[in-house]
């Protein structure tokens, strides 16, 4: 049985088990968070559930940590003017533990 989320603009594939890093989420480590955002779960029978069928299915799962990723350097550089730019960025997430999918 496996579902597909949104969260954080994106679409993660999760099963039972799964540790996914996402966009940063509000709560702290070992809270519970619920991704409403179902777009299709597969259910163990084979069939594929999706639209309003698959909204009523609820994902839970675990904080396991919050953090920041590594750095991207992003550089700017034009030939012969002596233009450089240089810039960093981290950006921050929460990995999760995927408990449970139900479906209603």
């Amino acid at each position: 049985m496996y579902a597909v989320i949104e969260t954080g603009g994106k679409q993660f594939s999760v099963s039972m088990g799964d540790e996914i890093r996402v966009e940063k989420l509000q709560g702290d480590l070992g809270e519970d968070v619920n991704f409403t955002g179902v777009i299709s779960v597969s259910l163990e029978d084979g069939t594929l559930q999706t639209g309003d069928e698959a909204s009523k299915a609820q994902v839970t799962g675990i904080i396991l940590n919050q953090g920041r990723g590594k750095k991207v350097d992003v550089l700017k550089f034009k030939r012969r003017k002596m233009y450089r730019r240089r810039n960093g960025h981290r950006q921050d997430y929460t990995q999760v533990r995927i408990t449970s999918i139900t479906v209603s």
